[in-house]
């Protein structure tokens, strides 16, 4: 499957901004998508990921209440709402898909288990 983000830019704190993910390729029905980011100087980190299938979703705790993924199912599309953006938001946004793991964030949190990968696409919040 190929993912293409695309949707970032620069917003000033307290904003929101969404970006998007669009897949294509063969089906991602057995797969889920999940959101990275990396900031300057920093290691990569799990933001978000959503269970194609079930349409579970997944958080990391720093941006539970701010942050909402979703699918499109007709545009085999996901999105990333981001509200109540900080600075510290500020970093590069990745989509990655993987297979379907068990019910649990600490599965698809971890980078290494993604095996398809889209370019970056870069969010710069503002102070």
């Amino acid at each position: 499957v190929q993912l293409q983000a695309s949707g970032g830019g620069l917003v000033q704190a307290g904003g929101s901004l969404s970006v998007s993910c669009a897949t294509s390729g063969r089906s991602i029905t057995n797969d889920a998508v999940g959101w990275f980011r990396q900031a300057p100087g920093k290691e990569r980190e799990s933001v978000a990921a959503i269970n194609w299938r079930s349409s579970n979703t997944y958080y990391a705790d720093f941006v539970k209440g701010r942050f909402t993924i979703s699918k499109d199912n007709a545009k085999k599309t996901v999105h990333l709402q981001m509200n109540s953006l900080t600075p510290e938001d500020t970093a590069v946004y990745y989509c990655a898909a993987r297979s379907l793991a068990p019910d649990s964030y600490s599965y698809y949190s971890k980078e290494s288990t993604y095996r398809s990968w889209g370019q970056g696409t870069p969010v710069t919040v503002s102070s």
